[in-house]
């Protein structure tokens, strides 16, 4: 007699085995899809105001021919020390060229040698060489004072020039005070170099007037530098939160249950 309430064994429904996850597989799938934050835009940033200057080895190159000079001047005298600086600056763009790197910096600073030059060769004394960035300190010093009190910070203008980002940061009041101590920070940069230098070059102190040259050079612009990276960084943030408010603005809010 058959039991007809036992079923068979082989009416159970296999599972496929395709169908069962595999260990791990979730979790490798998730770490492929998760979106990596975009950590190195700020870096980016950061390396564009640097790159205004010519970069760290602009910074540096601009050093070398006034050292050459100096030492040049000491050892042998005035003429092949202009020769010498000028064969610097001429060295220093081909480098550049050389190595792919940015050539405008190289190219102002053999253009700024070269008035230099010109002017200790003109006056015969070896303090003339440092005449022309002295007042060139004045000069940029003046201009970035006045863009500071008509409200139009020189620092804000050019970074938005250089990065298309705008002067919406003209009506954020924060924004717009931490440019004017960036620009500020620069005034005080050229105002020092100026009043310092003029001094040493009034009283014939070339060997002290080289000292300044170079002892407030790339040290001071980098002072400056850091206060110009944080007033940037209020106006990336300033960005972020705008472009955060459009995007929940346009994205259509779920309608409410009846």
């Amino acid at each position: 007699m058959t039991d007809s309430t036992a079923r068979p064994a082989t009416d159970v429904p296999d599972v496929p085995v395709a169908a069962a996850p595999l260990p791990g597989r979730d979790m490798a799938q998730d770490s492929v899809q998760e979106p990596v934050p975009d950590t190195g835009r700020e870096t980016e940033r950061q390396q564009t105001l640097l790159e205004m200057m010519g970069g760290v080895h602009g910074l540096i190159y601009s050093s070398v021919p006034v050292l050459v000079f100096v030492l040049v001047n000491v050892l042998t005298g005035l003429t092949p020390a202009i020769w010498a600086a000028l064969g610097a600056a001429a060295a220093i763009t081909v480098w550049r060229v050389i190595r792919k790197e940015p050539v405008q910096p190289a190219i102002s600073g053999l253009f700024g040698v070269g008035i230099a030059a010109f002017i200790a060769h003109r006056t015969g004394s070896a303090k003339g060489f440092f005449l022309f960035g002295i007042w060139v300190s004045l000069v940029y010093g003046g201009v970035f004072l006045v863009s500071a009190v008509v409200r139009w910070p020189l620092v804000g203008v050019v970074w938005s020039a250089l990065n298309g980002t705008g002067f919406g940061w003209r009506s954020d009041r924060r924004v717009r005070l931490a440019y004017d101590l960036a620009t500020l920070a620069w005034v005080v940069v050229f105002a020092a170099r100026y009043v310092v230098q003029q001094w040493l070059y009034d009283n014939d102190l070339t060997g002290w007037l080289a000292a300044a040259r170079l002892g407030m050079g790339w040290p001071l612009a980098g002072l400056a530098l850091l206060v110009t990276v944080w007033a940037v960084r209020r106006d990336t943030q300033r960005v972020a939160r705008e472009k955060e408010r459009d995007e929940q603005a346009a994205t259509p809010s779920a309608p409410s249950p009846s």
